[in-house]
C-alpha cells in the first residue's frame, strides 16, 4: 500500500510540483485547499505533467484557522508543509500568520503520529542581516529576526522556522522535523493561477520591466525543489536537519542575457539596461513602494552553499540557464508573457 503524504497549500506553485512528483513516484497524496472550489484547479494543474490515477485527495483547511487540520493529517505518513500565508494588513499580521500556520500543522502532525514533517523555509532565514556582507554561509547561520532593517517577509520566514524548531524541541512523539531553505524559485509553471517568483521572468519578457536592477538571485528550479523535499522526507540522515536548497548565483543582467540569446524573437522585449542603485532607491521611496523589498538586495555579495544537501541527500540541482529558459518557454506557452 502506498504511503500517504500531506502537502499543504495544493494550489501553490511549489506545492503543485511537489504533488506531481510524489504522484509520479507512486505516493498517495492528500493536499489542503482553503475552499473546495480550488480542487479542480489542482487536478488540472497536476494532470498537465502526470496522471493522478485516483491517488490524489483533498482536505479543506486554512493556515490561519484551527478547523480542518486534524482531519487533514489523519492517517498520513509524512507532511510537506510548503504553504505559507503571505498576506496580512500589517507586517505583524504577516508574521503571526506564518508562525501560527506552521504551529497548527506541526501540532496536528505530532498528534497524528506522522513520521516526519518537511517544512519549506527560505534561504533568507539563514542569511546575514546585510546582503552586502561578503562571504559564503551555510545552515548554521540564523537570520537575526530583531534586525530593524529586515523586510517583513524575511522576518516572517525566520520566525516561523524558529517557532517550528522550538516546538519540536519540546515534543516527545515520534515525529521528526526537517526544513528546506530554497533560494529564488523559477522553472516551468503548471497553471497561471499562482506563479510566485516566476512573475519576475514574466515582467522581463513582457517589457514591463524597463531596466535591470543590480541584484543577483540564487536560482533553484521548482522541479529540483520538489525533488529535494522528497529526499529530505525519506532520507534517514535528514532528521532534525536544515538544508539550503540554493542554486547558482545569477545576476539579473545575466538572466536577461540568457533570455535574449536563448529565446530569439520571443526575448526581444527583455531589457538590457542596468538601472543605477540610486535610481531604484529613489523610485522605491517616491514612485513604487513595492520596490522597497528589493532595495536591500542591491549589490548583493553574500552567497549560500548547498554542499550539505548534495552530500547528505545526494541532491544535484540543474544549471540556472536551463531553469530560466524553461521558465520563460512555459510562461510563453501559457500565454503569461
Amino acid at each position: 500500500m502506498a504511503e500517504l503524504v500531506l502537502v499543504t497549500g495544493g494550489s501553490g506553485y511549489i506545492a503543485g510540483w511537489c504533488i506531481a512528483e510524489l504522484l509520479r513516484r507512486g505516493y498517495e497524496v492528500r493536499t489542503t485547499v482553503r475552499d473546495p472550489g480550488r480542487e479542480q484547479g489542482v487536478v488540472d494543474a497536476v494532470s498537465s505533467v502526470t496522471v493522478p490515477s485516483g491517488l490524489l485527495s483533498f482536505a479543506v483547511a486554512d493556515l490561519t484557522a484551527d478547523d480542518g487540520w486534524d482531519a487533514a493529517v489523519k492517517g498520513v505518513d509524512y507532511v510537506l508543509h510548503v504553504a505559507s500565508p503571505l498576506g496580512g494588513s500589517t507586517p505583524d499580521a504577516m508574521i503571526a500568520a506564518a508562525r501560527g500556520g506552521t504551529l497548527r500543522v506541526l501540532r496536528a502532525a505530532v498528534a497524528a503520529g506522522a513520521k516526519r514533517v518537511v517544512m519549506t523555509s527560505a534561504a533568507n532565514a539563514a542569511s546575514p542581516s546585510s546582503y552586502a556582507t561578503e562571504g559564503i554561509t551555510d545552515e548554521t547561520l540564523w537570520t537575526d529576526p530583531d534586525d530593524p532593517a529586515l523586510i517583513p517577509y524575511r522576518r516572517s520566514k525566520a520566525l516561523a522556522e524558529r517557532a517550528a524548531w522550538d516546538f519540536m524541541s519540546g515534543s516527545t512523539g515520534p515525529t521528526e522535523l526537517v526544513t528546506v531553505l530554497p533560494g529564488a524559485v523559477f522553472g516551468p509553471i503548471l497553471t497561471t493561477g499562482t506563479i510566485g517568483s516566476v512573475g519576475i521572468v514574466a515582467r522581463m519578457l513582457s517589457g514591463k520591466m524597463r531596466g535591470i536592477p543590480r541584484i543577483g538571485l540564487e536560482i533553484v528550479d521548482v522541479r529540483d525543489l520538489a525533488d529535494v523535499h522528497i529526499r529530505a522526507m525519506t532520507s534517514p540522515d535528514a532528521a532534525g536537519q536544515r538544508f539550503l536548497a540554493t542554486g547558482e548565483f545569477t545576476p539579473m543582467a545575466e538572466m536577461a542575457r540568457v533570455l535574449r540569446e536563448g529565446l530569439g524573437a520571443d526575448g526581444r522585449s527583455v531589457p538590457t539596461r542596468q538601472v543605477p542603485d540610486v535610481v531604484v532607491r529613489f523610485a522605491a521611496r517616491f514612485l513604487d513602494r513595492s520596490l522597497r523589498e528589493i532595495t536591500p538586495a542591491l549589490g548583493r555579495r553574500n552567497r549560500h552553499t548547498n554542499e550539505k544537501a548534495r552530500r547528505v541527500l545526494g541532491w544535484a540541482p540543474r544549471p540556472a540557464r536551463e531553469t530560466v529558459l524553461d521558465c520563460a518557454r512555459s510562461l510563453i506557452a501559457h500565454g503569461v508573457a
